[in-house]
């Protein structure tokens, strides 16, 4: 089973990214193979800054392998280093017809919200939908809300087949990613870069713990009993702490006289706790470049051999061999 997934590097990875879909990302990758990229050229819809989308990409290799991604098991490459996707993407947007990417949800959300509706967000399923079946993608874990493009992947590829009367490609399934762990950010609401609620996975302990400080709670007095399921604070620490760590700062909650400054400390030592072999992990990374990108140039080339092994059936099929 080849499992492949891409993230877009627009920004540094938060918590909600981590235990939203990375974390699942990496248990995927003792499958039999499993391809996973950063997405660039996705980025370029969004970025318009060439030293950003190059600091950010690289941040995004550092984080991955930092967290746990293993280039022994997974490929890990840039998007943009595989030239086959963007050639199989014309081949398929030739065939593509305009309502289905009329109706896709990203692009009527973002043109209702002002965004500029350009070629680029418009066409961007299509190059989703070549991104997976470059590598004969079995498996796609994606959000519940990236499931439309799975479906919009499947109908590109059954069109192409019917269409050239061939089998080139492979109709991939989606992986509906679990997301029953709510991950809220500083405010309150869904962790998320658009609201600036944002607890980065990495960051100088300093940082991270005036991130954490700066979680809102209510007005309870230290000596009161407090609730701690309608707590932010032991809502993320729930995601960090065994059972037993979470029934006995739930019972310091309801005892009283603890404050949320003391509940606060608590959550900021175990995220210290859980991510500090990443910590550790990253630092090293970071002084050594060279090795980060001869495991990405390593992933791209392997990307290569099986994109043009694909590539190839299709421009048979289209009559261009």
């Amino acid at each position: 089973m080849r499992v492949l997934s891409g993230i877009q590097p627009t920004g540094r990875f938060h918590w909600g990214n981590y235990f939203g879909a990375i974390r699942q990302y990496i248990d995927l990758q003792t499958n039999e193979q499993a391809f996973y990229f950063i997405a660039d050229l996705h980025a370029l819809t969004t970025i318009r800054d060439a030293a950003l989308l190059k600091e950010l990409t690289n941040d995004a290799a550092l984080d991955l392998l930092a967290l746990g991604l293993d280039p022994d098991q997974a490929t890990l490459f840039r998007q943009s280093d595989v030239p086959e996707v963007t050639e199989l993407m014309w081949l398929l947007m030739s065939i593509t017809q305009m309502h289905l990417l009329e109706k896709c949800v990203s692009y009527k959300d973002k043109k209702e919200k002002g965004i500029a509706a350009d070629a680029g967000l418009f066409t961007y399923p299509v190059l989703m939908a070549a991104d997976i079946l470059l590598y004969d993608s079995d498996v796609v874990p994606v959000g519940a809300d990236q499931i439309q493009h799975i479906e919009v992947t499947r109908d590109i590829a059954k069109r192409f087949n019917s269409t050239y009367k061939t089998e080139a490609l492979h109709l991939p399934t989606g992986k509906t990613l679990d997301t029953t762990a709510k991950v809220p950010g500083t405010d309150g609401e869904k962790m998320s870069k658009s609201y600036n609620n944002t607890i980065p996975v990495f960051d100088t302990p300093k940082r991270l713990r005036r991130k954490i400080m700066s979680i809102k709670t209510d007005s309870t007095p230290v000596e009161d009993p407090k609730d701690p399921d309608g707590c932010m604070v032991f809502t993320l620490y729930k995601l960090f702490a065994t059972e037993e760590q979470q029934a006995a700062l739930a019972d310091r909650y309801r005892a009283g006289g603890m404050g949320y400054g003391d509940a606060k400390q608590t959550l900021y030592e175990a995220a210290m706790d859980y991510f500090g072999p990443a910590f550790e992990c990253r630092a090293e990374l970071e002084q050594n470049p060279a090795r980060v990108e001869e495991i990405l140039q390593a992933g791209a080339a392997t990307a290569r051999a099986k994109g043009q092994e694909v590539l190839d059936r299709c421009k048979e099929a289209c009559g261009l061999r």
